[in-house]
């Protein structure tokens, strides 16, 4: 029979400690240990949690960096328009991050067999513990269901189309039974039902009971809010709405989000903020330095910092001086005083650098300018959906252009350092990564609304999003102040590129919704924009797999 290559061998029990989490590997259970101790579903729960973040042995080798959060998030994440990497790296993100695609690389072939190894994990407990023996246990059983379906689920999103493209194209693999003697790809419709099934199942199950512990241990509560989000992805608008409704059951949205005042440092205590659902948790025994999730956006003492916003996303943080999240983007200024003026420039390797010019500023018109062979060279100003945008006409040529004070630069792209995976408990390279929170399900509830024709409702939620990152009055939309915009799904995405960067959604959001990715801007990725049927967004079955199973690739 044809197996999955990375199957695991159950044999034994061994149980150790992992910091603040019993951990429980799992390639050392049985389902006949856990019958005979029902207490062992717990250690091996842990065991699947610590599986997210743990630097496991692959291939008999154990590489630096290679944990199943850091290659997700840099997975999801580096195939958007959010972030800029300044020139070329050896780490295997580049091609993520160029849409190079090769089933042999270490991300891609590590977050694979690392995935089903938790599923199978999942599976164990599953199939062991019985439901109603007692509320705690439970709730145990309910963690697996989810952890089952959130790692489906961030498979499927990163090697199959999205769901809107059609129910019978090729999914994943699906695993719902530690019994890995087949193995075969389901449909994307499959794969989606069996992820809501079991996300019914761990709301069901944890109904009772209680989370054991801070955010870093999965609720009821994280269970529907990741089923918001998949409701979201299958175009069920209105159970994305009844359920963030049941969830809030009659608190306002307000009250579940992190106040403004300490909105800056959340995600460094992401695990004690109540607007957290779901947390892969960390400790300070488990900060990873150079080799961390932090380590490619941010140099602060340790860090390699050659992954920056990007210019697209500089140009949305900047319409409101006043808006909190700007601080969660730290732009490295050289001087006080000094102004420059750039823009993409391509150069021999295929991507965009920066031409950099200093500029004065010209009071009669208000204008900053450079001079070029004796001319004054303008920046000019045109409104983009309500808001300024600069640009310049040089050697017959219209460039997107960003006025800034001087700044550092790595090989010419200026360090717009990100911090949202860093400073957890002063540490520039720790954090616990947020998989889940209250403000991503305010948002599903707003595109939700968006999508069914209510407007007002879109722009309720829309707008307690941006009341908690510090804006008011005019900087609030309502039917007739919607700031340059004329469709309210365009206001509800850029909000959520705006609250959720970085944080893995923003390539989704925008194949999802069948529109087209523009990475025009400048960076090492190439300069196109990419359709959302583009196959290229799908990334390749590790060639292992295709080897040892006989499943069909990827086109």
């Amino acid at each position: 029979m044809k197996k999955i290559f990375f199957t695991i061998v159950f044999a034994g029990l061994f149980i150790l400690t992992s910091c603040d989490l019993d951990y429980f590997p799992n390639d050392k259970i049985t389902s006949e240990g856990l019958e005979k101790d029902p207490s062992g579903a717990l250690y091996a729960t842990n065991g699947n949690y610590a599986m997210f973040k743990e630097q496991l042995e692959y291939r008999g080798v154990s590489y630096s960096g290679s944990t199943y959060v850091r290659h997700y998030f840099q997975m999801a994440e580096f195939i958007g328009d959010n972030v800029c990497l300044a020139g070329r790296t050896s780490d295997p993100l580049y091609e993520a991050l160029t849409y190079k695609r090769s089933a042999e690389l270490r991300n891609i072939t590590y977050l694979w067999w690392c995935g089903y190894k938790i599923i199978n994990g999942a599976n164990s407990v599953i199939e062991t513990v019985n439901d109603g023996v007692d509320a705690e246990i439970d709730h145990i059983k309910g963690e697996n269901y989810f952890l089952r379906a959130l790692v489906h689920f961030q498979l499927s999103t990163l090697w199959s189309k999205p769901y809107v493209l059609g129910r019978d194209n090729m999914g994943i693999i699906l695993r719902t039974s530690a019994n890995v003697s087949t193995t075969q790809r389901s449909t994307v419709g499959v794969v989606y039902d069996q992820i809501v099934d079991d996300l019914k199942n761990a709301i069901r199950l944890m109904e009772k009971g209680t989370r054991r512990g801070n955010a870093g241990y999965v609720s009821k509560e994280a269970a529907q809010g990741l089923l918001t989000r998949v409701y979201l992805y299958m175009d069920k608008n209105d159970e994305v709405i009844k359920l963030a409704n049941d969830m809030l059951a009659g608190a306002t949205p307000e009250s579940k989000l992190e106040p403004t005042a300490t909105f800056p440092t959340y995600f460094a205590r992401a695990l004690e903020s109540s607007e957290t659902l779901w947390a892969v948790a960390h400790t300070e025994r488990e900060s990873r330095g150079a080799s961390s999730l932090a380590s490619m956006y941010l140099t602060d003492g340790v860090g390699w910092g050659e992954i920056y916003s990007s210019d697209p996303l500089n140009d949305l943080y900047g319409r409101y001086s006043a808006d909190v999240r700007n601080q969660f983007v730290k732009p490295q200024y050289s001087s006080t005083d000094k102004h420059v003026v750039r823009w993409a420039i391509a150069n021999d390797d295929d991507f965009y650098e920066n031409d950099v010019r200093e500029v004065s500023l010209d009071t009669d018109n208000n204008k900053y300018f450079f001079t070029d062979a004796g001319t004054k060279i303008y920046v000019e100003t045109e409104m983009i959906n309500g808001y300024p945008l600069n640009y310049i006409s040089y050697k017959g040529e219209k460039h997107r252009a960003r006025v800034t004070l001087q700044m550092y630069d790595r090989y010419g792209w200026p360090k717009y350092y990100v911090t949202k995976f860093s400073y957890q408990g002063g540490d520039p390279m720790l954090s616990s990564p947020v998989m889940l929170r209250w403000a991503e399900v305010i948002l599903n509830r707003a595109e939700a609304y968006a999508k069914e024709g209510e407007t007002d409702k879109a722009l309720d939620d829309v707008n307690v999003i941006r009341k908690r990152a510090g804006l008011s009055g005019n900087e609030l939309f309502s039917k007739t102040n919607m700031l340059g915009y004329t469709n309210v799904l365009d206001i509800v995405l850029d909000e959520r590129r705006l609250e959720l960067s970085f944080e893995g959604h923003r390539a989704f959001d925008v194949y999802r919704n069948k529109r087209s990715l523009d990475r025009r801007y400048s960076g090492a990725q190439p300069w196109e924009t990419i359709e959302y049927t583009n196959n290229k967004i799908q990334y390749l079955i590790p060639q292992d797999e295709i080897s040892v199973s006989g499943i069909p690739q990827n086109p």
